[in-house]
């Protein structure tokens, strides 16, 4: 068997990884963060995906008492019922 030198063979390789090694970092750096942004991505949409799901919680009915504190209710243009503070009480927002 004939004797060879390893330096000899991988010397252009060697050469040339130590003249562009800066530009490889930064090639293999950009490549990782983009597969990692391209993983998250699929993630999330696979995560929001709700089609064929269904809720273990199935409520159906309210009772009456929930029904009259819904209708007692009212919007924000509409006049409220004036607020009196307790006995004993100042209001400090009045003149």
């Amino acid at each position: 068997m004939k004797n060879t030198n390893l330096t000899t063979a991988f010397g252009p390789l060697i050469r040339a990884f130590q003249r562009y090694n800066l530009t490889i970092f930064i090639v293999v750096l950009v490549s990782g963060l983009a597969t990692a942004v391209l993983m998250l991505n699929a993630t999330l949409i696979q995560s929001s995906d709700t089609t064929g799901y269904k809720s273990p919680v199935d409520i159906t009915s309210f009772d009456q008492a929930t029904i009259d504190r819904v209708k007692q209710l009212h919007t924000s243009d509409e006049s409220s019922t004036g607020f009196t503070l307790p006995a004993g009480r100042i209001n400090p927002f009045s003149e």
